[in-house]
């Protein structure tokens, strides 16, 4: 009950058309006395929230707190489903693991697992995810796609065009998307993706989408090796960026396209995906487990597999590589 009256409170701050909200007004929404709103505004400041308060006008919102908790996620939030239902921890040792408990429990698709620090964070191929408190974006989110269990790593695609379309959004910055699921700024890695999945030979019970961001960091977050191949928002904007935001526009972008996917396939995402591909149309070098192979990315195929023809004009189809761009021209 306290957490929906909560919600209340919030929206109400968002939703309604006067700058300042009345205190009889949040009463009467809320259905408690006046002394209970004060209250509840006086919990929202311990919180962090900035609120005036002016004689005869009510309350405004004048600052959120730089946190991604529920209540910061949805203030503003503009998704049906995804991301309604959120799990935040201060520190975890990965969201990724935390999601898969929950979809295994049940949870309903679009709930978001999200925390301020990681200390067990890992991306692609087992490697560790370097991820310090407050300054990036650690999330799993839980999707349920009725489609075959081949088709999943399109997802991971699609979460890579989503969080491009959503970074240029909030930012207005150029990023890129280095086959199958790096997103970069001049060639500094910014974003990893995650897919994994819980299935059944031919069904699908959840896909678990796991976006490591690189948001504030500065460059003293960085050890040696890593700030010679990794960067975050704020570097490249030269200010802070309110994660929170960020974390809604992602959303918004992955609903509208997760809803585009299930109804008219991969196709039109595909598209996008290779729009935004650095990889795509360059010499490269893919190396797999079973050893490397230069040449040229000439795309991706309908179910998302890289192709790459050789130097000797042989095509490969690659589902799983590290991606080199090489110098050969």
């Amino acid at each position: 009950m306290e957490s929906e009256i909560r919600r209340k409170l919030l929206e109400m701050f968002t939703t309604g058309e006067e700058e300042y909200v009345s205190g009889q007004k949040i009463s009467d929404e809320l259905g408690c006395s006046r002394t209970a709103v004060w209250k509840h505004i006086e919990d929202l400041r311990k919180d962090g929230y900035e609120l005036e308060a002016v004689r005869r006008k009510g309350y405004k919102l004048i600052k959120k707190p730089e946190l991604v908790t529920p209540d910061a996620l949805r203030l503003g939030l503009d998704t049906k489903k995804l991301g309604q239902n959120i799990c935040y921890r201060e520190t975890v040792d990965s969201t990724q693991k935390v999601a898969h408990r929950l979809a295994q429990e049940g949870c309903e698709e679009g709930t978001l697992v999200i925390a301020e620090e990681q200390v067990g964070g890992r991306g692609r191929l087992n490697r560790a995810w370097h991820s310090p408190k407050t300054t990036g974006i650690w999330m799993s989110l839980v999707l349920r796609p009725q489609i075959p269990p081949h088709e999943a790593p399109q997802l991971t695609l699609l979460a890579a065009v989503a969080i491009v379309q959503a970074i240029e959004d909030i930012t207005n910055i150029k990023v890129d998307i280095k086959w199958p699921n790096d997103i970069l700024i001049n060639g500094k890695k910014l974003v990893g993706i995650l897919t994994e999945m819980q299935a059944d030979a031919d069904q699908i019970h959840s896909v678990i989408i796991g976006m490591g961001i690189n948001v504030n960091q500065q460059g003293a977050d960085f050890n040696d090796e890593l700030s010679s191949i990794a960067t975050s928002l704020s570097i490249e904007k030269g200010e802070k960026i309110s994660r929170a935001t960020l974390v809604q526009a992602i959303l918004k972008r992955l609903e509208e396209l997760y809803y585009q996917y299930l109804k008219a396939g991969f196709a039109p995402i595909k598209i996008l995906w290779e729009a935004y591909a650095i990889t795509i149309g360059r010499n490269i070098i893919a190396r797999t487990l079973k050893g490397s192979i230069e040449g040229l990315a000439k795309g991706i195929t309908p179910e998302g597999t890289l192709m790459l023809e050789d130097l000797e004009g042989k095509m490969h189809y690659i589902y799983s590589a590290d991606i080199e761009l090489s110098n050969n021209k």
